[in-house]
């Protein structure tokens, strides 16, 4: 556990760790030492001779204050390392999730990070304020009692060592089992979590559809999951805790019967055996407090070990000496192939230019690799094989912060904070003028949804921007766009199901954004394909044809297969006018 709780304080905090743990361990030999002064205590007053007894009495009580100090400075310590962790670890956890390949954050790596930075976080700071002191304590306490019992009697002092495994064994068993249960319902609670989420936010759907009383059965099968993964730990652990408490309460019937038959034979004085056995129940008291806490401990140490597992999470490697962009706009690809975790390519041989202030729209079926094209120069992931260049320069060359203010992303799923709309347009820009913002929210149409708000564009919109249609949340991430003005634009599925009137103005904002930028679309919108200056068809993974929409049509390959489909497909508009 040492290694995880050095690494979620981080090097700076290691020092300060060391010390907390030399003061805890201090605290608990002090401890020992002050409970074995109780037998020549017991043994003086027993004996009837008081003048050693007061003489035993002065030692234990400077021994006691002693030991308040060093049980002061230990709990100070204890407190102020949680706090470090409330204080530092949260900033910690956000600097480096955000250096992290935004391939990771897939559904359940976010769920896990959630609750790693919510409850995970809360229990690390538990460890230091309440859990850790009373486990170290039940070791080291009963150590060196059972060391003092040697020396003042070796049969009870061979008995408690020799307990002492056994108490180990039934308690380390019991623990194992926690941690091992707390690991299935840690993975079953943060399913359920998404589903709860993802249940919350399509409610508009289930009642489309009819389907609120039945319920959501992914949503029952996961919540199912985890009230059956709740119930296996609590079976597979209760009998286990409850032997862990017999085996420390059986610890001191054998010690009290071992003293009793040494006492019958004449081996041991019945005052001194009196103080051995009191020393005897001191032996088990830890032992009992540690036992309590152990599940919990191994339960903060699986939180440990979660956000170590993140922060130890290798992100994206960066540049020691950047290299800023030769030619803003251009975006190449030279012999890129790229496999998800060491699979089959996901695409392969991909050698494209996109020169500066053209419009490419990337076509082909689903799977193809067309959204993995633009994950590939917002760097998601990085090649496996070939470069992927922007502005000139290998991405992988590039300072991240430097990569993204060339790219302008407008995605398929468009994400508003619950925010107003004035804000989630200047995410584009934080430091754009009033008039730039709102020149960018009317060219993008904006405009038109801000007077249909009660509040304009101070209304919030809504976790998600649900207070927004879909086409007018994806308006809203082209203001974004039009905002930043960065000279490579990235639309995945930006015209794709959109109402006439929503799709004008994506279509009048791209009009827009293709005179002063590189534009790369991924669309099923023939209007929007037309316009493209090239059309690239993916197949498999790899470029099957290019060209203009004339060339590949009189090729008569796939895309001309595409046209005819889409020429064919019901609610096809042959009015549409294409983009120019």
């Amino acid at each position: 556990m040492l290694g995880e709780l050095k690494q979620v304080l981080g090097p700076a905090q290691h020092g300060r760790l060391y010390r907390y743990l030399a003061w805890l361990c201090a605290w608990s030999v002090l401890e020992a030492l002050t409970v074995v002064l109780l037998v020549p205590l017991l043994g003086a007053l027993l004996h009837g001779d008081f003048d050693q007894a007061w003489r035993w009495l002065l030692a234990m009580a400077g021994m006691t204050a002693v030991t308040c100090v060093a049980r002061y400075i230990q709990s100070m310590r204890g407190f102020a390392l949680a706090l470090v962790i409330l204080e530092t670890l949260h900033g910690r956890l956000g600097d480096h999730v955000a250096r992290l390949p935004l391939g990771w954050f897939s559904s359940e790596k976010v769920g896990r990070l959630s609750r790693s930075a919510t409850s995970g976080t809360m229990m690390a700071t538990n460890l230091f304020a309440h859990l850790l002191a009373p486990v170290v304590s039940g070791v080291l306490v009963p150590a060196v009692i059972a060391l003092a019992m040697l020396w003042l009697d070796w049969r009870l002092g061979v008995t408690a060592l020799l307990c002492s495994p056994l108490i180990y064994v039934a308690h380390r068993w019991a623990a194992d089992a926690i941690a091992r249960n707390d690991d299935v319902v840690d993975g079953a609670a943060a399913i359920a979590s998404n589903r709860v989420v993802e249940f919350a936010r399509n409610q508009h759907t289930f009642c489309a559809f009819g389907r609120t009383e039945e319920g959501y059965a992914p949503l029952e099968a996961a919540i199912d999951a985890q009230r059956v993964a709740g119930g296996s730990m609590l079976a597979q652990t209760f009998p286990r805790i409850l032997a862990g408490g017999l085996s420390v309460q059986l610890a001191f019937a054998v010690l009290v019967a071992v003293g009793l038959w040494s006492a019958l034979h004449g081996s041991i004085d019945p005052v001194r055996l009196v103080a051995l056995l009191a020393l005897a129940a001191r032996f088990v008291g830890p032992l009992a407090e540690a036992a309590a806490h152990s599940g919990l401990v191994r339960i903060a140490e699986n939180d440990l070990r979660r956000l170590a597992d993140i922060l130890a999470t290798p992100p994206l490697p960066e540049p020691a000496t950047p290299r800023a962009a030769t030619e803003p706009g251009l975006v190449e690809f030279d012999a890129v192939s790229f496999a998800y975790r060491d699979g089959e390519p996901v695409v392969g041989g991909i050698d494209l230019r996109f020169p500066p202030r053209s419009m490419t729209a990337i076509v082909g079926a689903s799977g193809s690799g067309k959204s993995t094209l633009l994950k590939l120069v917002m760097r998601f992931f990085d090649v496996g094989s070939g470069q992927v260049r922007v502005g000139g320069v290998d991405v992988r060359e590039q300072d991240g912060a430097a990569l993204m203010a060339q790219l302008a992303p407008v995605m398929q799923d468009v994400y508003l904070f619950d925010d107003t709309l004035e804000a989630n347009i200047r995410i584009g820009r934080p430091d754009a003028s009033d008039a730039e913002w709102r020149e960018a929210a009317r060219l993008a149409g904006v405009e038109e949804i801000a007077d249909r708000l009660p509040e304009a564009w101070t209304t919030r919109v809504g976790e998600g921007g649900s207070a927004l249609s879909g086409g007018e949340r994806q308006r809203v991430s082209l203001a974004r766009a039009l905002l930043k003005k960065a000279p490579v634009v990235l639309l995945d599925e930006a015209t794709a199901a959109l109402d006439a009137e929503n799709e004008r103005f994506v279509q009048e904002a791209v009009v827009r954004l293709r005179r002063d930028a590189t534009l790369i679309v991924i669309a099923h919108q023939l209007p929007t394909v037309m316009a493209a200056d090239r059309i690239v068809v993916l197949d498999g993974g790899r470029i099957a044809e290019s060209g203009t929409h004339d060339e590949l049509i009189a090729l008569d390959g796939r895309y001309a297969a595409f046209w005819h489909e889409r020429r064919r497909a019901k609610g096809w508009r042959l009015t549409a006018k294409a983009v120019s």
